[in-house]
């Protein structure tokens, strides 16, 4: 290695920590991901409610938080620095602020702000006390200055979040099957919020190409792509654009009888077996689509459109992947792959945390109301139990989902091992099971992972290590995407 390469290497550490992408992470969950997880959940309407009161909401507005503070046995509060917290065993969290009010009958009634729980900070985040000071000053903190952060403090024990590879949701990935009734199997995860939704696009030996999702299973895509508003055979075959297959005109022919919206939207609803009068059967098979069919492209009736579009292109990919015109996706090409962070995995558990936080609210709420009295919002939010909650996640390494060894104790044998253990990078298949082509190193992973770190034996291949040079960018709006191309001249399709 020359001078010169000496040089560049050690200006780069010199500007860019290795953890960089954690602590961005990190600090993107708390700005922007926090207070999107709180819209997501905003209006919550009790079942029960007073007799003499026809309408009751509690609604959940801004949230925020302060840097890292203990309240001490005699009640009062003061900052916390993470020395403290490791030596005497406490965590290093930050409590959280929600302004939450009630509505009767469309009225604003009581609004306040209240913690609703803490939760643990990343050391050298910029929620930290450590951040941005210099290397006297970490010092005067007990802090070794070349500590790159980028982990948490729970009950005094040091943690570090493993990042995980997960194929990248939102994406139509197709694969050849080795067993079941179809040659190839074209998947799509959809994601939104806390959703993740399956989707199995398949071809049968009757010629038929099919859709599964939830509790949908194995409805002609034709027919869903009709319930979606796309009712004209010759608007379906211009969006498919394959206009030689007949492939396509089979999957048509079959279906010519089904004309309008409604009579496709009944047929999926005969086949998923919902039995009710016409109305109800119709609304909520609709229900059905908007919610769970493709979640991620939207929930409104609006969106329909998009979705019929969308299902048409995943229609032509699948057909022309059957026919061999186009390779099958390769699913360990790092470019069908994610990285979910320290943030991205903190926001997971937060979200479903919540859910449980509001659904103890709704029962503190009704019980009060069935004793005949009204409940006072200070008296329903248990803010221990958030917390508790998330601690326990963080203490144990068991997520959302049943995933165990997220939270992993951070090694201090000596500094490379610290270094490993912040770089680590977690495959969610299971180690017992042969997996041969996702153990194997990929191209694509040169630069991104390192090839040689990992362990012998069963983890071999599935539990690796970033790139010392490794960077992480972050998950990129596509609306802002595709707004800079329409400045740059592009055109919507006429």
């Amino acid at each position: 290695m020359n001078d010169y390469s000496r040089l560049l290497i050690k200006k780069y550490f010199e500007e860019n920590s290795m953890i960089n992408a954690d602590i961005k992470s990190f600090n993107y969950f708390i700005d922007v991901e926090l207070q999107k997880i709180i819209e997501e959940n905003r209006v919550i309407e009790p079942t029960i409610i007073p007799s003499n009161v026809e309408e009751y909401k509690i609604i959940l507005d801004k949230i925020s938080i302060t840097k890292p503070e203990i309240t001490e046995a005699d009640g009062a509060k003061r900052i916390i620095y993470p020395n403290e917290a490791r030596l005497r065993k406490l965590s290093y969290s930050a409590p959280i602020f929600i302004e939450i009010s009630s509505h009767i009958n469309g009225v604003q009634r009581e609004s306040f702000r209240t913690q609703i729980g803490s939760i643990p900070i990343m050391l050298k985040s910029k929620y930290c006390h450590l951040f941005g000071l210099s290397k006297d000053e970490l010092i005067d903190k007990g802090e070794d200055p070349d500590d790159p952060g980028g982990y948490f403090i729970i009950n005094g024990t040091e943690k570090a979040l493993v990042k995980i590879e997960d194929l990248a949701a939102n994406k139509f990935l197709i694969s050849e099957t080795s067993s079941g009734v179809t040659k190839y199997e074209g998947k799509v995860f959809s994601e939104r919020g806390s959703y993740k939704i399956p989707h199995l696009i398949e071809k049968l030996k009757d010629g038929m190409v099919y859709l599964s999702f939830t509790r949908v299973k194995r409805i002609p895509i034709i027919i869903i792509v009709k319930a979606l508003g796309l009712t004209k055979d010759e608007d379906i075959m211009k969006y498919i654009n394959l206009e030689e297959s007949s492939e396509v005109f089979i999957n048509l022919y079959e279906f010519v009888d089904i004309k309008t919206e409604d009579d496709a939207v009944d047929y999926i609803a005969k086949k998923i077996g919902i039995m009710q009068t016409k109305e109800i059967r119709m609304e909520r098979t609709r229900e059905i689509l908007d919610k769970y069919l493709l979640p991620h492209i939207g929930l409104e009736k609006k969106d329909r459109i998009t979705k019929a579009m969308n299902l048409c292109k995943f229609m032509r990919k699948y057909i022309l992947v059957y026919n061999h015109v186009l390779p099958e996706d390769d699913r360990d090409h790092y470019m069908n792959k994610r990285l979910k962070m320290s943030g991205d995995l903190l926001a997971d558990l937060v979200r479903a945390n919540l859910k449980i936080l509001i659904g103890d609210m709704l029962y503190n709420f009704q019980r009060i109301v069935k004793r005949g009295k009204f409940p006072n919002l200070k008296v329903i939010i248990r803010d221990k139990l958030l917390t508790q909650r998330v601690y326990s996640s963080m203490a144990t390494g068991t997520w959302v989902g049943g995933r165990k060894g997220i939270s992993q104790r951070m090694e201090r044998l000596n500094f490379l091992q610290v270094q490993s253990t912040l770089q680590r990078v977690i495959s969610p298949l299971s180690a017992s099971q042969e997996n041969f082509e996702a153990r194997t190193l990929h191209p694509t992973q040169l630069g991104r992972l390192c090839p040689a770190e990992t362990p012998e034996g069963t983890n071999i291949g599935l539990r690796k290590n970033l790139a010392l040079l490794a960077s992480i960018t972050h998950e990129i709006d596509e609306e802002e995407v595709l707004k800079s191309l329409k400045a740059l001249g592009l055109e919507a399709a006429k």
